[in-house]
């Protein structure tokens, strides 16, 4: 808890939604299987901050982020958190089928108290958010159909914020093929073999189904 504090300067008050998060995140894993009972161990390291450290690459002119496969929350609830304080301009739409998932995603935002963020429980080729600024998704599917979704709702400007684990070079080798975009491979501060990829000019490769 205090290298969250240490590392990314919240305020008490961010800090005490981000704890109250937390504490709910292990009441309902007892209901739920929101996340793996290993990783709720570690959870601050392993969820909270590696949230976290997409903030910093959310551009000043953005207004809205789009959160695919939200889950339990992992980036975008913790993200639309830290906005409440730091950018309260931001809106976040976080995206989950699950409707079990979606109803914790609600409960999270009620016990913060947050109202920068929508919880949407459908599928993502069925819903539509104009002017989409930012798209982010952790752990949800291979680059190639990360693409694939993001490309629906992508402008010029849209930029993506993909976590990918240690075969992240892997997952872009095979994107390619389908795929052209522009990007960039940023070290994860939380995975010593894990990228954070900033993708923009997503576009489906001409001849490809």
């Amino acid at each position: 808890m205090k290298k969250f504090m240490d590392t990314y300067n919240v305020s008490r008050e961010t800090f005490e939604r981000l704890k109250t998060y937390e504490a709910s995140l292990h009441e309902w894993q007892k209901k739920f299987n929101l996340v793996s009972n290993a990783s709720l161990e570690d959870a601050w390291n392993r969820h909270f901050l590696d949230s976290a450290q997409l903030f910093k690459y959310i551009p000043d002119t953005a207004r809205n982020v789009v959160d695919f496969g939200s889950g339990a929350g992992f980036p975008g609830m913790v993200l639309a958190i830290m906005a409440a304080e730091k950018t309260p301009y931001l809106n976040f739409f976080l995206v989950e089928s699950i409707a079990k998932k979606t109803l914790y995603l609600n409960e999270v935002k009620n016990l913060t108290g947050i109202n920068n963020v929508k919880i949407i429980n459908d599928r993502i080729e069925n819903i539509k958010i104009p002017s989409v600024d930012v798209i982010t998704s952790r752990a949800m599917c291979s680059l190639k159909d990360l693409l694939f979704y993001a490309s629906k709702f992508s402008s010029k400007k849209t930029l993506c914020i993909f976590p990918k684990g240690k075969k992240y070079k892997e997952e872009i080798a095979e994107a390619q093929k389908s795929w052209t975009f522009t990007y960039e491979a940023v070290p994860s501060k939380q995975s010593d073999e894990g990228a954070i990829l900033l993708i923009t000019e997503i576009k489906k490769l001409k001849g490809v189904k």
